[in-house]
């Protein structure tokens, strides 16, 4: 029998002295910012300074905690699929609950008394030294992984469309951690499929034998619900086996319906729909919209003057394009943007989507697209409440009327309002990606809301701007 693979030791074992030195730095950096940095000019130390030796014995006993914290939430795996972004939002949290954890203790602790502004810098020290320590190990998992160390072997199971975009997926995606080694089905794949350059391993009923001499880990089931008689025999043939299952549902109702049971005077109900926002959740996502897009449209102004200056000097038309899209509950309202397109775009063509290289543009439109400069006045629709920060991207009534009959569930999207940025468009899909694939993750957004997943897509938003991303 071949040795067992052990790629999930190394990165959660990294990640774990990464954490172990970070809060050990934050210790001593607030015990030096609160009684010897500059700080003491402005909060000046009145009651003397207290031991070091006393604070590096609070760490030896708080930092277990803190990491049993973090091990409790899953926070020590591999693969786990995160940019920084996500993972910040995680230590802020943990680590607001360690403090407390620790505040409680040292109440009853009468011996020694803590400084109340060291548990204040520790809070905010510990939260950036442990997201440095795991933005560095992210990095470095992923670079592992690019060069084919610590993959973790994984098998296909089926051959339809599923099948073929997760082959795509982690094939060319080296820094997700998987090794396709190979697909099981009941006949190889099309010469034209993807998968066709992957190895074809045989029938399903050959992973049981395989699972042992190809060392697999892990099987990533893609088979239709027509086919759940073979699931549930592959599922029986390898009972006793070490192999971890991973199913694909592949119905779009499954992958984004949140089916919930409610119990209402001893009666079961099963809820297939709910609501997606209270109405203090709608206040609170308005409160936030208003300050950020005001906030934005002030510091911005001299900016979008000087766009609009170009935009006037460089082609003839309004410097600004109006334009009808369908928000919140199927109502119109007028979307403003910079003109990046000439006036006579779609007189021959009609509606059109936008494309890459699309000739329409002009040459100032291009750079604004490019660094999607061209909707900072959307803003404006936020403000005055047509739209949102984040939120499903709108369209046109043109194209509404289309995928509302041909794409299961299209109109789920307007059920929250519209935004300037989408989950959609943060995972890459932006300008003319398949619309199957954008409602997907725009109904997963209308079904999952919060506010910080409002800010994790703001943050992401921010790096594709930077860098480029999908943008044309």
């Amino acid at each position: 029998m071949n040795k067992e693979r052990r790629n999930d030791f190394l990165i959660p074992l990294l990640t774990v002295l990464s954490d172990v030195a970070a809060l050990e730095a934050a210790f001593l950096l607030s015990y030096w910012l609160r009684f010897f940095s500059p700080l003491t000019d402005q909060f000046e130390v009145t009651l003397g300074i207290p031991p070091l030796e006393s604070y590096i014995f609070a760490s030896f006993i708080f930092i277990p905690v803190w990491m049993l914290v973090f091990r409790s939430r899953k926070m020590y795996g591999t693969r786990r699929n995160i940019h920084i972004s996500d993972e910040f939002f995680a230590i802020v949290r943990l680590v607001t609950i360690s403090m407390l954890i620790m505040m409680s203790a040292t109440f009853f602790y009468r011996e020694f008394s803590f400084s109340r502004g060291v548990f204040i810098l520790l809070w905010l020290t510990s939260i950036a030294t442990v997201t440095t320590g795991r933005f560095f190990v992210i990095e470095f998992e992923k670079r592992l992984y690019r060069i084919g160390k610590e993959l973790k072997s994984v098998v296909i199971i089926g051959k339809n469309s599923t099948a073929e975009n997760i082959y795509t997926l982690f094939t060319f995606n080296k820094a997700l951690g998987y090794e396709v080694l190979g697909y099981y089905a009941d006949s190889p794949a099309a010469d034209s499929s993807p998968l066709s350059q992957c190895k074809y391993l045989g029938g399903i009923n050959r992973l049981t034998t395989d699972i042992s001499p190809l060392r697999i880990q892990s099987a990533l089931i893609a088979l239709s619900h027509t086919e759940q008689e073979q699931l549930i025999e592959l599922l029986r043939d390898t009972e006793g086996k070490n192999i971890e299952f991973m199913m694909v549902p592949d119905l779009l109702e499954l992958m984004t319906s949140r089916v919930r049971i409610q119990e209402i005077e001893g009666i079961p109900f099963i809820k297939l729909k709910d609501i997606p926002m209270t109405t203090w959740n709608r206040i609170l996502k308005r409160t936030f919209d208003i300050v950020f897009s005001g906030t934005v449209l002030v510091i911005a102004l001299p900016l979008m003057i000087v766009i609009a200056a170009i935009i006037k000097l460089t082609s003839s038309g309004t410097v600004f394009y109006i334009q009808e899209r369908i928000g919140l509950d199927g109502i119109s309202f007028p979307l403003i943007k910079f003109r990046s397109m000439r006036v006579d775009a779609e007189q021959q063509t009609g509606p059109k989507r936008a494309t890459k290289n699309d000739n329409r543009t002009t040459m100032i439109g291009k750079i604004l697209r490019r660094t999607s400069m061209d909707e900072l006045p959307q803003f404006w629709n936020v403000l005055v409440g047509d739209m949102s920060v984040v939120g499903p991207r709108p369209e046109r009534q043109y194209f509404v009327e289309q995928f509302k009959y041909k794409i299961p569930r299209y109109l789920e999207r307007h059920r929250v309002k519209t935004g300037m940025t989408g989950w959609a468009q943060v995972n890459g899909l932006r300008g003319d990606a398949p619309i199957e694939e954008r409602t997907k993750f725009d109904i997963y957004y209308v079904e999952n809301w919060s506010l910080v997943f409002d800010v994790k897509i703001i943050l992401k938003t921010i790096r594709a701007v930077i860098f480029g991303e999908g943008a044309y």
